[in-house]
C-alpha cells in the first residue's frame, strides 16, 4: 500500500492478545491504526509496545464500545474506512455464570458499535468471531456449514452478532461484512514486545502451561485421558497469533473487492493434543510441565479443528507457523517479561 494510499482501520480491542497483533499487521502493510479499548482485559502498556514494533505513534481512546458519546466523537474525528471488531468479553466460564454481563458487552456493544457507524456511513467491518458458535454434534473438520448451535453464552453472543450483521448486510447492500471464526489462539509476536497476559486465572490452556512452566502455578491439571484421541486427551486447533492477524488483512483487501458476507474459518487445519501442547512447549522453554489427569469437564468434546480450505480459496491466506514456533515465541516473550 503507497503512502498516498493510507486507509484508517479502528480496530476495537486493539490493545488485547488478539487486537494487538492485528494491529502490527495492519500498520506493517501500510495502515493508519486507531484503537479503542477499555483496557477491562489488557493494558495499556500494550500501545506504548507497539510503538515500538511499528515504529509509529498509534491514536488511541479509552473508551467503552457501549458508550455511544465517547464512539460518536471518535468517527466525527477520523476518516475511518473499516472497522476490525474484537472488543468483547471471551471467559466461557464467566458466561455462564453472568449472561447478561455477556449479552450486554458483547451484543448491546456491537449493536451501539454499528449504528454509530452506520451513521458515520463507515460500512465494511471485520467481525472476530469464535468456532464456539458450532454445535458439539459437529463432525470434524468444522467447515463453515457445519452445525451450528453454541452451548454456552459466550458463543451465543458471537453467534447473535454474526446474525446481526448477516441482517444488516440484507437491508443495505453498502454494507461489507468478514465474520472470521477463530479456533485456539496462541503464541506471541517475534519480537517478544506482546504477547498473551491475562488478568487473573488463564482461561486459555497455554497460558495456564506457561505459568506452570514458570513455576507460578504447581501442575497443570489435564481434563481428561480416556477420549478417543491418539494420546486419549482432548484435541483442538492451535493457531498462531501472527498468522490470525495475517487472516484479518486479507479479510480486509477481500472487502475491498467483494460485497457482502464472508465467513470463514481461520485455523490451521489440524489438530494437536493437550499432551503434544505440553512436550512442545517444555522443549521450547527447556522447562519441565509437570500435570495430573483428573476427570472430564462436562461439555468438553473429544477433538475439534477446522477445515480451512475456504479461507485459502477466497483469502488466499493458510497458516504457516508450527506449534514449536508459537511455543518458542510465547517463551520469547515471557522471558522478555521476567528473567526465567
Amino acid at each position: 500500500m503507497t503512502e498516498t494510499a493510507k486507509k484508517t482501520i479502528l480496530v476495537t480491542g486493539g490493545a488485547g492478545f488478539i487486537g494487538s497483533h492485528i494491529c502490527a499487521e495492519l500498520v506493517a502493510e501500510g495502515y493508519d491504526v486507531i484503537i479503542v479499548d477499555n483496557f477491562i482485559n489488557s493494558k495499556e502498556s500494550v500501545i506504548e509496545r507497539l510503538e515500538k514494533i511499528t515504529g509509529k505513534r498509534i491514536p488511541f481512546y479509552k473508551v467503552d464500545i457501549r458508550d455511544r458519546e465517547a464512539l460518536e466523537k471518535i468517527f466525527g474525528e477520523h476518516a475511518i474506512e473499516a472497522v476490525i471488531h474484537c472488543a468483547g468479553l471471551k471467559s466461557v466460564g464467566e458466561s455462564v455464570k453472568d449472561p447478561l454481563l455477556y449479552y450486554d458487552n458483547n451484543v448491546y456493544g456491537s449493536v451501539v458499535l454499528l449504528q454509530v457507524m452506520a451513521k458515520h456511513n463507515v460500512k465494511k467491518i471485520v467481525f472476530s468471531s469464535s468456532a464456539c458458535v458450532y454445535g458439539t454434534e459437529a463432525s470434524v473438520p468444522y467447515t463453515e456449514t457445519s452445525s451450528i448451535k453454541p452451548v454456552n453464552p459466550y458463543g451465543k453472543s458471537k453467534l447473535f452478532v454474526e446474525e446481526i450483521l448477516r441482517d444488516l448486510a440484507s437491508s443495505d447492500p453498502d454494507w461489507r461484512v468478514a465474520l472470521l471464526r477463530y479456533f485456539n489462539p496462541i503464541g506471541a509476536h517475534s519480537s517478544g514486545l506482546i504477547g498473551e497476559d491475562p488478568n487473573g486465572t488463564p482461561n486459555n490452556l497455554l497460558p495456564y502451561i506457561s505459568q506452570v512452566a514458570t513455576g507460578l502455578k504447581p501442575e497443570l491439571l489435564v481434563f481428561g485421558n480416556d477420549y478417543e484421541t491418539p494420546d486419549g486427551t482432548g484435541v483442538r486447533d492451535y493457531i498462531h497469533v501472527v498468522d490470525l492477524a495475517l487472516g484479518h488483512t486479507k479479510a480486509l483487501a477481500w472487502l475491498d473487492e467483494n460485497t457482502g458476507v464472508l465467513t470463514a474459518n481461520l485455523g490451521t487445519g489440524k489438530g494437536v493434543s493437550v499432551l503434544e501442547l505440553i512436550e512442545a512447549f517444555s522443549r521450547a522453554s527447556g522447562r519441565p510441565v509437570p500435570y495430573q489427569f483428573v476427570p472430564r469437564r462436562a461439555g468438553d468434546i473429544a477433538s475439534y479443528y477446522a477445515d480451512i480450505s475456504y479461507a485459502k480459496k477466497e483469502l488466499g491466506w493458510h497458516a504457516t507457523h508450527t506449534i514449536d514456533e508459537a511455543c518458542e515465541d510465547v517463551w520469547r516473550w515471557l522471558s522478555s517479561q521476567k528473567s526465567y
